[in-house]
């Protein structure tokens, strides 16, 4: 298990190369503030939550997008998961930065009768959010990455669940947007 200063410094290595001109000191203050709204909770692995916004966030600057979304990578469980809120984010960072983590969080929010509906649904935010800023799709694309990528720690059902609908609704967006090797890696 890699720690946070692994992580760390592997998105900040990915955000130099991708993006040169990014400010580092704005970034970090995104690491600070999700750090700390995530400081009791844990991965399924038992590493710290933080891992994972790190891990979002280098997906997205690998992607090459700005910094912007580099922040909302960071703080994209932030309004679901903890007690920070969109006026918060908005005022540290930016009401850009909190229109991209609301649009995340609201990608996942609603509960459905059906998986069907579920799936439905889903698609259709995806693509009002892909109408308004297409980096929500790509941040909530990301965290599925990462989210993948960490699937041993989920149960056999969460697994197939979560493999599914990648296989159905993540896969092909990201082929369609033009994505093909994170199409690969979510339908491995």
């Amino acid at each position: 298990m890699e720690s946070f200063e692994e992580h760390y410094a592997s998105m900040c290595d990915a955000i130099k190369k991708h993006l040169p001109g990014a400010d580092m000191a704005l970034i970090d203050r995104a690491v600070d503030y999700a750090n700390q709204k995530h400081k009791l909770q844990k991965r399924k692995d038992g590493s710290p939550y933080i891992i994972h916004p790190l891990a979002v966030a280098q997906i997205v600057a690998e992607m090459g997008l700005d910094c912007d979304a580099i922040l909302g990578a960071l703080l994209h469980d932030c309004i679901e998961d903890t007690d920070a809120t969109y006026d918060d984010i908005a005022k540290r960072f930016s009401p850009t930065v909190a229109d991209l983590v609301e649009g995340v969080s609201k990608l996942t929010r609603v509960q459905y009768a059906s998986k069907e509906e579920e799936q439905m649904e889903n698609l259709r935010k995806m693509l009002m959010a892909m109408a308004k800023d297409i980096r929500v799709i790509l941040i909530k694309i990301s965290d599925r990455l990462h989210n993948m990528r960490t699937m041993e720690y989920q149960s056999p059902a969460k697994q197939k669940q979560k493999s599914l609908e990648t296989m159905e609704i993540y896969a092909p967006i990201s082929h369609r947007l033009g994505m093909q090797r994170i199409k690969w890696e979510l339908e491995d």
